[in-house]
């Protein structure tokens, strides 16, 4: 079979099932004796650092959550067998579906290879951004983000207490959340 024959497509499958769905893919091609029509299947991952109670982890976070890559012939078979495993939900596109374009397939992998060797943090908080404090002594206060260690996972946010502006230090990470705007606005 040719390079050429084979293209990638986008599957759709059941949200917190495309490890099982991939592993499952990959694993059963041989007894479906597809393995010449589907050959690579791939769950775009990137590492996350999350830090909580003062402990920082490092977790495998989806960036498409329900959806795979496979590179594939597009076959009444291949078809077939894509869409007989559990947690498949469909091809997107439905019974035609377009296969990606090399520049997509090409852009895409180049994402995901840059991605392997970098983390990102889970919260993205910056100096100015305006948060509500969700656990503490000053829960429910809307403040400005003044200072953030992304290291520590911890965070500085200055609100206002009787009219005067007070830092608040040391807050970590998930003990503050993105503020409304109806809360920025009676904050």
């Amino acid at each position: 079979m040719a390079e050429a024959d084979l293209k990638w497509y986008v599957v759709q499958v059941m949200s917190s099932q495309e490890r099982k769905v991939k592993k499952a893919l990959e694993e059963n091609r041989a007894t479906a004796g597809v393995t010449d029509l589907v050959e690579q299947i791939v769950l775009p991952m990137e590492k996350v650092t999350e830090v909580k109670g003062g402990e920082r982890r490092v977790v495998d976070r989806r960036i498409w959550p329900g959806y795979l890559l496979i590179k594939m012939q597009f076959t009444e078979d291949s078809w077939a067998y894509v869409k007989g495993v559990n947690g498949v939900v469909d091809f997107l596109g439905g019974e035609n579906p377009s296969p990606l374009t090399e520049a997509e397939v090409a852009t895409i992998l180049e994402e995901l290879e840059e991605k392997k060797g970098a983390f990102v943090h889970k919260r993205r908080l910056a100096a100015g951004d305006t948060v509500k404090i969700t656990d503490g002594v000053f829960v429910n206060f809307v403040g400005t983000v003044v200072g953030v260690d992304d290291e520590k996972g911890r965070l500085s946010v200055m609100v206002s207490i009787f009219g005067r502006d007070t830092r608040v230090d040391d807050l970590e990470f998930w003990q503050v959340e993105e503020a409304s705007d109806e809360e920025v606005k009676s904050g």
